[in-house]
């Protein structure tokens, strides 16, 4: 695919971070992550401002700098926008945060691992010194879809650290992108007689199925905001195995981590951020849409400063939507 812009390309380093509180994790997995950082053409990072980049569940950083068809990969999306003169240099980390749940929302969990602290204490530290770059009032943090949710978490737990962030289509109102997601969770556990033996044929297979990504997913939910560490890989369902009905108390383990809630008791220190940045497909499949319009009238109510967007398109290929939220960003930290 030729290059969209004529502009020299920025450089794109590969560090890696080993990873202090991944040791002994839960899943199992590697504690070495590797991190690949932008630097614009003519920068070596010195001064600069910092974003990182949270991807969707099944993603790592590292899908976002690799080659792409049918149009930019993220570093080649930002040399056109720094070149053209719309986004101010900026140096964009890209950290590696895959599990062997699939994917990551970007929290503590004792299944999944303490990603909030990895976050803030192990890669962003490693980036800025090596680089010279971010540090307080000018670090920035974005993502769509489950990096969204990890963004406006960080946002609204993390403001004395994060100077900006913006959430795209990000997971909110659980009630409505996930609960409908677990039928199919208890057909796929009925199928193979546990989570457990799920988990290996999915590893193990030739080819996963779509329909399994997707009990993978709520296995990796469930895991996040209600583990159980004395269960496989940290599992445990909010619903009854064999009738799939609600356990209330179970199920309020999840609901305090819908951004919904946690906007209830966080919220104050928003207003604290140089930019929020929140924004949403108005045919979203997954239906995302509704509790983005939820987060962003109570926003408003409680008179938090935040730009909002809906734009005509799905959950999926929606990358053109960096060419809008970047710059918000990137603006408002220099």
């Amino acid at each position: 695919m030729t290059r969209r812009t004529t502009h020299p390309a920025g450089t794109l380093t590969r560090i890696t971070v080993h990873s202090k509180l991944l040791e002994g994790n839960l899943l199992g997995d590697p504690t070495a992550r590797e991190i690949d950082v932008y630097t614009p053409h003519g920068h070596d990072g010195t001064d600069l401002p910092l974003l990182v980049d949270l991807t969707g569940y099944t993603g790592s950083g590292l899908s976002h700098t690799a080659w792409k068809n049918f149009g930019e990969n993220v570093p080649e999306r930002l040399d056109r926008l720094i070149g053209d003169g719309v986004l101010p240099p900026v140096v964009v980390a890209f950290p590696d945060c895959f599990t062997r749940l699939g994917g990551n929302q970007y929290v503590n969990s004792s299944a999944m691992g303490p990603w909030e602290d990895i976050l803030i204490t192990e890669f962003v530290p490693a980036v800025e010194s090596r680089f010279n770059c971010g540090g307080a009032g000018k670090r920035g943090v974005f993502g769509k879809s489950s990096g969204g949710y990890g963004s406006i978490v960080h946002a609204l737990k993390h403001n004395d650290f994060w100077a900006a962030a913006a959430c795209h289509s990000g997971d909110m109102a659980f009630e409505l992108c996930y609960a409908r997601d677990f039928p199919a969770a208890l057909r796929a556990i009925a199928k193979h007689g546990s989570v457990e033996a799920f988990i290996h044929q999915l590893e193990t297979s030739e080819k996963p199925k779509g329909d399994d990504i997707h009990a993978l997913m709520t296995f990796a939910m469930a895991a996040t905001y209600d583990p159980d560490p004395s269960q496989p890989f940290g599992v445990r369902l909010p619903v009854t195995l064999d009738t799939c009905e609600r356990i209330q108390d179970l199920w309020s383990n999840w609901l305090a981590w819908d951004p919904l809630t946690l906007v209830e008791t966080h919220h104050a220190g928003l207003n604290t951020l140089k930019a929020l940045f929140i924004d949403c497909g108005d045919v979203d499949q997954y239906d995302l849409v509704y509790g983005a319009r939820r987060l962003t009238r109570r926003l408003t109510e409680l008179g938090v400063k935040h730009r909002y967007e809906e734009f005509p398109d799905t959950h999926s290929g929606i990358d053109y939507r960096m060419d809008v939220s970047l710059p918000y960003l990137a603006n408002a930290l220099i």
